[in-house]
């Protein structure tokens, strides 16, 4: 009897993460999938993809969970291996975009489909990250902003959602798009453009 138990619970988690795969492929190519067509596209019955995620928003909501701890996790690769602040920076952002990419279009579902406070809390690590460097550049005198550094880190924030948006509306193509945020991140800290530019393409490279 505990053999079935465990058959049957690695049977389940293994659906479960069918259908976290499947519903990130076919939101990412039609953000209104509904919950029928992703668990067509799983291969399994509607009544299963609800038995796992109780609504369409609890489905995107678990999506963005696992969206937020890549995130986490290239941020920190990303700032790895060096002491200069601005390269770390840049280097968080452009292995934020890479994972971010494959993201966009759920983190502009999760935007609407989880309340904006509970994305904030998703990402209140990271916040928490960039806010530490900011404000050691910041002391340090390498970045220049009016603003505190727990306020330029959210603005930071905010301003890679709008790249986001940008690419999903065609405004940027995703080649170009890690390279701007990366850039404009650097320059809203107050680093000059031309050397925010000429650091960027030399870790782009």
């Amino acid at each position: 009897m505990a053999a079935m138990t465990t058959a049957q619970s690695s049977r389940a988690d293994a659906n479960r993460r069918r259908i976290l795969d499947v519903a990130l492929t076919e939101l990412l190519r039609d953000p209104d999938a509904s919950m029928e067509q992703i668990a067509r596209a799983a291969g399994v019955v509607r009544r299963t993809v609800y038995g796992h995620f109780p609504s369409r928003e609890a489905l995107v909501g678990t999506l963005a969970d696992g969206a937020v701890e890549a995130v986490a996790a290239a941020h920190t690769a990303g700032r790895e291996g060096t002491q200069d602040l601005a390269q770390a920076v840049a280097g968080s952002v452009l292995a934020v975009w890479e994972v971010a990419d494959r993201y966009r279009i759920l983190v502009a579902l999760a935007q609407r489909s989880v309340s904006v406070r509970g994305i904030r809390e998703r990402l209140a690590p990271v916040r928490a990250a960039c806010t530490e460097l900011l404000q050691r550049g910041l002391d340090e005198g390498v970045f220049v902003s009016p603003l505190p550094a727990s306020a330029l880190a959210y603005v930071h924030e905010q301003m890679l959602f709008a790249v986001m948006e940008a690419v999903n509306d065609g405004l940027l193509t995703t080649e170009e798009a890690g390279r701007s945020a990366a850039v404009t991140t650097l320059t809203a800290a107050g680093v000059p453009a031309s050397l925010a530019t000429a650091l960027v393409a030399k870790l782009n490279t």
